[in-house]
C-alpha cells in the first residue's frame, strides 16, 4: 500500500510539474506573438506613417483620455521623459496581456485568439481616433495581428498536452519509459531506464524541440521586421530638410545683451537656455516631421481676405529677433518648465493685418499639424508685445522638437495658451464660438503667467558651510518685467536681493543674496514683484486650471 501511495504521490508531483512548464511555455508563446505583432506592425507603419503603429496609437489616445490630475502627475514626476514612461508602460501591460492569452492559447485556441481580436480592437480604435486618420491607419495593428495569430497557433500547438496511448509512460525529464507489459503493467525496460511512474490515463508534456522550432521564428521574425522597419521610418524624418535651411538676417534685430545679464554664479541657471536644455512638454510620442518645402500658413475665419503663406515666403518677410522667456503651465512652484530664448520671427501683428481682422473677434485659434488647437487672446497679438510666428531659436532653425518649421512665441502667456509648435493655420474667431483643447478640459481659457521666482543655489537639502553663503536664482515676469526679487531665511524679515541686468521686460533676471548663515536646519524663501508692482503672492495652487502660485522654498543644513 505504501508503494502505490508513493507512486501516486510521484505522479501527482509529475503531473504538477508539466503543468507548470507548460503554463510557462504557453505565457512565452504569448508574449513571442506580441513580438510578432509589433514587429510586423512596425514594418507595415514605415509603409503608412510611424503614428498608425499600435503602440503608438493607442498611447497617443491614453495621452488625450488621460484625466488632468494624471497629465500633472507624469509631467511632474517623469518631466521631459513622461512619454517614454506611458509607453514602457504600455509595453509592460502588453506583455502580461500576452501572457495571459498565450496561456488561454494552450488550453483551448479560440481562447488566445478571441483575446488577439481584444488586442486589435483596441488598436483599430486608437488608429481612428487620430488626427486626420483614415482607413489605411488601421492596416499595421491588422497586419501585426494576423501576424501575431499564426505565430500564436503554431506555438500553442507544440505546448499543448499530448494524450498518450494505453499503457504509455509520463514524460518526464525529457525520457519515456519503455512500453508497458499487457499483463502485469509492469514497465519493460527494453529501449531504456524507467524515467518515471507509469498512467494509463491522458498526460504528456510540451513538445519541446517543436517549440523552441517556433520561438526561434517567432524572434527571427520579429527582430527582421521591426528592423526593416526602423529603417523605413527614417524617410519620414526632416533632418536634411531642416540641415538646409539658412535663416536670414533680421529686420528688427535684438537689442545687445547688457553687461551683468549672467552672474555666472556656479549651479545658476544660464540666461539663455540651450536648445538642447530647453523643456519640452507636449502631448506627442512621435515628433511631427514636417518638411518646409510643403509647410504652409493659412490664415481664415473672421478675416477680410484668407492667406495663406509658405515657408520660403515666410522667410523672406521682415523678421523680427526677441529674447523671451517661455513657460509651461505644468510648471510647479519652482519648478524646471520654463525656458529663455533669442527668438527669430514675422510678427504675427502683421500677418493678422495683412488678412484683415474683423470687428467682434477676440481670439486666434491656432492649429497644428498634430491636431493641437491653442486658443489666444487676440489683444496678446495686437497691443505691440513681440508676438511672433517663430522660425528661429538661438541662431539656429527651431528644432523639430519644438516646432520645426514654424511656432508661435507670444510673451507673458503660458504655453498652453500662445505657443503652438508645428502651427499650420490661425483661425480668428471668438472664444465664445471655438474652444481649444486645453480649455475644453477645464483649463483656464485666458492665462497670464504669474510673476514667480526660483532658488537655484543651494539646492534643497544641501550642506553649507557657516558663514557668507551666494543664494541665487532666476526671476520672470514676461511682458512687464521683473522690479525685485526678496530672500527671507526661517520666515524672517524680507532681504533685497541684487538683480542681473535686465534684457527688456519678456526675458527673466537672475538675481543673488549674499546670507551670513548661522548652524542649523534653515529655510529659504524668495519672491520677486514685477514692474507693475504685483508681488508674487505666498498662497500656493497647483497648476491646475490656470498655473502655480506660491513662494519657492529650499531647506539646507549649515554646519
Amino acid at each position: 500500500m505504501a508503494a502505490v501511495i508513493r507512486k501516486q504521490d510521484r505522479h501527482a508531483e509529475s503531473r504538477s510539474v508539466v503543468s507548470a512548464l507548460t503554463g510557462a511555455a504557453g505565457a512565452l508563446a504569448g508574449i513571442l506573438a506580441a513580438a510578432v505583432a509589433l514587429g510586423v506592425a512596425e514594418l507595415a507603419a514605415a509603409l503608412i506613417g510611424p503614428d498608425s503603429a499600435p503602440v503608438i496609437a493607442v498611447g497617443q489616445t491614453a495621452v488625450n483620455l488621460t484625466p488632468i490630475p494624471v497629465k500633472d502627475f507624469a509631467i511632474t514626476h517623469f518631466g521631459s521623459h513622461d512619454k517614454q514612461a506611458l509607453v514602457a508602460g504600455i509595453l509592460v501591460m502588453l506583455a502580461g496581456f500576452a501572457a495571459l492569452i498565450g496561456v488561454l492559447a494552450v488550453r483551448r485556441i479560440g481562447y488566445g485568439l478571441a483575446g488577439l481580436a481584444v488586442f486589435a480592437g483596441l488598436g483599430v480604435a486608437a488608429a481612428l481616433r487620430l488626427p486626420g486618420a483614415g482607413l489605411l491607419d488601421v492596416v499595421p495593428t491588422l497586419a501585426g495581428v494576423t501576424a501575431a495569430a499564426g505565430a500564436l497557433v503554431t506555438l500553442a500547438r507544440s505546448v499543448r498536452l499530448r494524450e498518450p496511448r494505453a499503457g504509455q509512460a509520463l514524460f518526464t525529464d525529457g525520457l519515456i519509459a519503455g512500453p508497458q507489459d499487457p499483463a502485469t503493467g509492469a514497465a519493460l525496460a527494453a529501449g531504456g531506464p524507467i524515467a518515471g511512474p507509469q498512467h494509463d490515463g491522458p498526460a504528456g508534456s510540451p513538445d519541446r524541440r517543436r517549440f523552441l522550432a517556433g520561438a526561434a521564428g517567432a524572434v527571427a521574425l520579429a527582430a527582421a521586421a521591426g528592423g526593416l522597419g526602423d529603417v523605413l521610418l527614417r524617410r519620414f524624418s526632416i533632418a536634411s530638410s531642416r540641415a538646409q535651411v539658412r535663416l536670414p538676417a533680421a529686420a528688427v534685430p535684438a537689442p545687445g545683451v547688457p553687461a551683468g545679464t549672467d552672474l555666472r554664479i556656479p549651479g545658476l541657471t544660464p540666461f539663455f537656455t540651450s536648445n538642447a536644455s530647453f523643456y519640452r512638454v507636449d502631448t506627442d510620442l512621435v515628433l511631427p516631421q514636417v518638411a518646409p518645402e510643403t509647410w504652409t500658413l493659412r490664415i481664415d475665419g473672421m478675416v477680410s481676405r484668407e492667406i495663406e503663406i509658405s515657408f520660403a515666403e515666410l522667410l523672406k518677410m521682415p523678421l523680427t529677433q526677441a529674447d523671451i522667456t517661455v513657460v509651461c503651465v505644468s510648471n510647479q512652484v519652482g519648478g524646471p518648465y520654463a525656458g529663455n530664448a533669442r527668438w527669430l520671427g514675422a510678427p504675427l501683428a502683421a500677418l493678422l493685418r495683412r488678412a484683415g481682422v474683423r470687428a467682434g473677434a477676440d481670439q486666434v485659434l491656432s492649429s497644428a499639424v498634430d491636431g493641437m488647437t491653442i486658443s489666444t487672446p487676440l489683444t496678446a497679438i495686437m497691443d505691440g508685445r513681440d508676438a511672433l510666428l517663430a522660425v528661429g531659436m538661438n541662431g539656429q532653425p527651431l528644432p523639430v522638437a519644438h516646432g520645426f518649421p514654424a511656432r508661435m512665441v507670444v510673451p507673458g502667456l503660458y504655453g498652453y495658451t500662445s505657443a503652438t509648435k508645428w502651427v499650420t493655420r490661425l483661425t480668428v474667431t471668438t472664444f465664445a464660438a471655438q474652444r481649444a483643447y486645453w480649455t475644453q478640459r477645464g483649463y483656464a481659457a485666458v492665462a497670464p503667467i504669474h510673476t514667480e521666482s526660483r532658488i537655484d543655489v543651494p539646492k534643497p537639502l544641501a550642506q553649507v558651510a557657516a558663514g557668507r553663503v551666494t543664494v541665487a536664482g532666476v526671476a520672470w515676469a514676461p511682458a512687464t518685467g521683473i522690479a525685485a526679487v526678496e530672500v527671507s531665511v526661517d520666515n524672517g524679515p524680507w532681504h533685497p536681493a541684487r538683480l542681473a541686468a535686465a534684457d527688456g521686460i519678456d526675458a527673466w533676471r537672475q538675481w543673488t543674496w549674499t546670507w551670513d548663515a548661522a548652524p542649523g536646519l534653515r529655510q529659504l524663501q524668495v519672491r520677486a514683484t514685477d514692474k507693475a508692482g504685483v508681488t508674487q503672492p505666498s498662497r500656493r495652487a497647483q497648476v491646475y486650471p490656470s498655473g502655480a502660485t506660491g513662494w519657492d522654498s529650499v531647506v539646507v543644513t549649515v554646519t
